[in-house]
């Protein structure tokens, strides 16, 4: 357990610092390009499992983790609306609450206002986070069909558009 307080700890100054830190780069920390896609159990916002396995390895996947309070994932929002509104029928789209700082109720009143195009998991237990060594918010990772990472990065001026082109287009 203090082990568990520890690392969520640690996450949540990491994950506080790079919510008011510069943009980032592509490839910054986080699952290496190549690996293969963990697939795991994230809940969303009503409390219901959802099993990334039944998308990994069938379909291209677009993932960000974000928060209500990261300015960088502000930034990223219209960029993240015009790969899923251009590749939407291809490619799923899933956008991961860290939940640090974070209720049900304040994610879907963000949902309610910003209204991005995923579907929206809430990662109580960290799952997606540790799996996907998630080094900050607003960090993203693409899938190719076969379930491999093609691309991750952070912050909020990522160009998603053409890597999302290109595993729709696979």
């Amino acid at each position: 357990m203090i082990q568990r307080v520890a690392a969520w700890a640690a996450l949540t100054a990491v994950l506080l610092l790079a919510a008011t830190g510069s943009a980032g780069a592509q490839g910054e920390g986080g699952i290496a390009v190549g690996a293969h896609a963990p697939a795991v159990i994230v809940n969303d916002l009503d409390g219901n499992p959802v099993n990334l396995a039944g998308v990994i390895g069938k379909k291209p996947l677009v993932l960000q983790w974000w928060a209500t309070w990261c300015d960088l994932c502000k930034e990223l929002l219209p960029r993240v609306r015009a790969a899923y509104d251009a590749h939407r029928d291809q490619v799923e789209f899933f956008g991961i609450n860290v939940t640090v700082n974070q209720s049900p109720a304040r994610v879907r009143r963000y949902l309610q206002e910003h209204r991005p195009p995923y579907r929206t998991l809430y990662d109580t237990g960290g799952t997606s986070t540790r799996a996907y060594q998630v080094p900050t918010t607003s960090f993203m990772v693409v899938v190719d069909r076969s379930g491999t990472v093609v691309y991750t990065g952070t912050g909020g001026n990522q160009d998603l558009l053409p890597v999302v082109a290109r595993v729709a287009a696979r």
